[in-house]
């Protein structure tokens, strides 16, 4: 059956009106995928020349073992967030003589087709081959996959748990992800345990006893038991997705926004809109330049860790300091429009911050590489990505409100003034120096991690509490919306 499901999945995706600009997507995704795997190898290939240099004082195989678990837990936050869940139209199969069971194990067998099950080998199996199995044995070197392999199959199928939970009670996917933060924290700032320590227990039993890679495995098949039986008492709400989003037919042309409703189609709109149009345009473009802004600074020793909030903060949130500081001035040819429309402004809103999100994680994601530079410079740099999504898109927001210069989009990019005024320059002092007012003071008092976890906290109760902020803006831009189109009318 399962083959038969595949080839219907296929039948479906050619015959459907959208196919051209779903290739486009996903060629698109595809290279950069690509590349984020030829950045993972890279690291694999000298990840014992990077742990030498991060801890100098350890044996490499120590360091490689107490690493691993590290990885595991960062792997499930990052999957709750990116990682898509298998769907398939089962309605029409509940109606015939299929088995409920070869439904169910369809959709947990194509839930192991995502990246995110690629880069623990690409990452740790060089390694392994290179140092592990010359220096113990090529038995040993075998347990470790399995144990990989294991873990990985329980990160895969926890993710998707807990994401199908979240369908019908949204306060759990919350709750997971605080868990996961507070876990780390309990490590690295409070220090009631250490997480590399715990993971040297198991893996470094592993050397001496490698049939304890079946915990790992006997792990993952529990994980793939529980969503099993899960998916089959809950077949019809896995058609719905959850009742909510039901109720909502998207027509986005970006399948993977169609998700959020409506305020994925406004984002859709807003993505058409930066791609079509040469300012605009410039501004994502501009952000892929400045992936290179960390070689200028990293490899002197001159800059310290200050300008690596600096630059951490510029390569991951360039997308939301150039195209947000003209935020509503994009729309001014049509803001009339949107006043009268059915468009509600709390979904307006919701949809800029799912475009900064999306945009400013595809940013962070390739900053990665930068990892060459220490595993610290890594965690600052997803520290300012936190500031970036939680602070400066509110930031940024919050001065559209009082942004009243209209810009015409079928102009060029080229020594283009429209829409500049005096509130740039304004919001571009909260946007560069905001961190430095809370980071700044702790790093002169020798104290640099405990700015750095202000940091990440405050973009993270901004993150959190996002909801009230949209409901703050929204009463904001009430009261202002009348003089933002008459200044927006003034060409």
């Amino acid at each position: 059956m399962t083959s038969t499901f595949l080839r219907h999945e296929l039948k479906a995706f050619w015959r459907s009106k959208n196919t051209g600009k779903s290739i486009a997507i996903r060629v698109v995704m595809g290279l950069l995928i690509l590349y984020l795997l030829a950045s993972a190898l890279f690291v694999g290939f000298f990840l014992n020349v990077f742990l030498e240099k991060t801890f100098p004082h350890d044996d490499v195989i120590i360091s490689f073992c107490g690493i691993i678990l590290l990885y595991y837990l960062m792997d499930l936050f990052m999957r709750l967030q990116l990682q898509e869940l298998p769907t398939l139209r089962v309605q029409p199969y509940l109606q015939l003589p299929v088995k409920r069971n070869s439904v169910v194990r369809y959709l947990a067998f194509t839930a192991l087709f995502s990246v995110f099950n690629l880069w623990p080998f690409i990452l740790f199996v060089p390694f392994v081959i290179k140092v592990i199995a010359t220096d113990s044995s090529g038995m040993v070197a075998f347990a470790f996959i399995v144990s990989l392999a294991g873990l990985t199959i329980f990160n895969n199928y926890l993710a998707l748990y807990i994401k199908r939970k979240s369908n019908l009670n949204g306060w759990i996917f919350l709750i997971a992800a605080v868990l996961i933060i507070l876990t780390g924290l309990g490590d690295f700032y409070w220090h009631f345990y250490s997480l590399r320590k715990i993971s040297y227990l198991f893996f470094g039993h592993l050397i001496s006893a490698p049939a304890l890679a079946l915990a790992p495995v006997l792990l993952g098949v529990l994980m793939y038991y529980i969503n099993f039986l899960y998916l089959k008492q809950n077949l019809y709400l896995e058609e719905l997705g959850s009742r909510k989003a039901s109720k909502y037919k998207s027509s986005t042309d970006y399948p993977w926004l169609s998700r959020f409703g409506s305020v994925g189609d406004l984002a859709a709109n807003e993505i058409k809109l930066v791609l079509r149009n040469k300012r605009s345009r410039s501004a994502l473009v501009m952000g892929l330049f400045f992936m290179f802004y960390g070689l200028i600074f990293y490899p002197n020793h001159h800059y310290g860790e200050s300008w690596k909030v600096f630059v951490g903060m510029f390569m991951t949130g360039i997308f939301i300091i150039n195209y947000g500081q003209f935020m509503f001035s994009w729309q001014a040819s049509h803001f009339d429009g949107l006043l009268v429309s059915k468009v509600s402004f709390n979904d307006f809103l919701k949809a800029k911050y799912l475009l900064f999100t999306v945009v400013s994680t595809g940013f962070f994601l390739l900053t990665i590489p930068y990892v060459y530079f220490g595993w610290r410079t890594l965690m600052i740099h997803f520290i300012m990505y936190l500031w970036n999504i939680g602070i400066n898109t509110t930031l940024v927001l919050f001065f559209a409100n009082r942004n009243y210069k209209r810009i015409d989009l079928s102009k060029g990019a080229a020594f283009n003034w429209e829409g500049v005024s005096g509130n740039q320059w304004i919001l571009s002092f909260p946007l560069v120096f905001a961190p430095y007012v809370i980071y700044g003071p702790f790093a002169l008092l020798g104290h640099a991690d405990i700015g750095l976890a202000l940091l990440a906290a405050i973009g993270l109760t901004f993150i959190l509490t996002r909801s009230f902020w949209i409901k703050q803006l929204e009463a904001d831009f009430y009261t202002k919306r009348y003089t933002i189109a008459e200044g927006f009318r003034n060409k």
